[in-house]
């Protein structure tokens, strides 16, 4: 791994953690295109660069806690004084109840997914199929979205969905923003709703995994030998990457379709299907 495939895959998380095209599709064609350039077999990926996935999505974690630090603390601070005064009305702590319980069920649920899921890095062209299926879904969301004429709050139903959904994402080409938006869209929420929802989600499974993984799969003694330049770098981009992403994002969908993300799933996912299984 070099400073160049870092940096690449920086931008690449940034951007696709956040839109809803799944980052870790994007990361496994990343890696794997620029594994057919430098002529790399494609079974091939090394601790470092499992390593390297891992923080990037620190750095997109960064990136999302700066950005809604404020909502956070609005979080806590009702969390807090609901379970202080018993008084669990309020906006702030049904989400932040529902953030816990989500996560819950995302970890249930996307647990015994994991060795699936690391398989499937090393099968392109079945994580591009996957991808079609997330562009569908956001077609259809976005055509369902459409016909409701009043748009609700999140619920505790429509965050177990969400949740469902977010657990499903842990699998390559099911776009966890994609998944958990699309499902707030099918359940009534508007896309700002459900895109914030979905972020503040994500924070504590982001936060987990880039604690956990390391601490039961990575040897630190052969840690210490990384590209460490590489490896910085592309985690400083795509913090930074994500932060701008997130802005905007929340701004496209506050005016715009969803759909041209979902037409961009379908034709990415056709092209990188055929491409990989003609390279094998």
């Amino acid at each position: 791994m070099d400073i160049v495939q870092s940096i690449l895959m920086g931008i690449v998380q940034g951007l696709s953690e956040f839109l809803p095209i799944s980052s870790s599709a994007h990361l496994v064609f990343t890696s794997n295109f620029y594994k057919v350039f430098k002529g790399i077999e494609l079974v091939h990926e090394s601790n470092q660069e499992i390593f390297l996935d891992i923080m990037l999505h620190l750095g997109t974690l960064i990136a999302v806690l700066i950005f809604f630090r404020k909502e956070i603390f609005e979080i806590l601070k009702a969390l807090y004084t609901g379970l202080k005064t018993k008084n669990y009305t309020s906006r702030e702590f049904k989400i932040g109840i529902y953030i816990i319980l989500g996560t819950i069920i995302t970890v249930l649920i996307a647990f015994p997914l994991n060795e699936v899921a690391g398989s499937l890095v090393f099968k392109p062209a079945f994580v591009g199929l996957l991808l079609i299926f997330t562009g569908i879904l956001l077609l259809f969301s976005e055509a369902w979205s459409k016909k409701l004429t009043e748009k609700k709050e999140i619920t505790l139903k429509s965050s177990i969905l969400i949740a469902i959904a977010q657990g499903l994402a842990a699998i390559p080409g099911f776009s966890r923003s994609g998944l958990t938006i699309a499902t707030g869209l099918l359940s009534g929420s508007d896309r700002t709703t459900s895109a914030r929802y979905s972020f503040l989600l994500s924070i504590p499974i982001i936060l987990g995994a880039s604690m956990f993984y390391p601490l039961i799969k990575l040897d630190f003694h052969e840690v210490i030998t990384y590209n460490w330049t590489a490896i910085l770098a592309g985690t400083i981009v795509s913090g930074v990457v994500g932060y701008v992403c997130i802005k905007y994002f929340l701004k496209f969908v506050s005016k715009f379709s969803l759909g041209i993300f979902g037409y961009y799933c379908l034709i990415m996912g056709i092209i990188t299907a055929v491409f990989f299984t003609l390279c094998q």
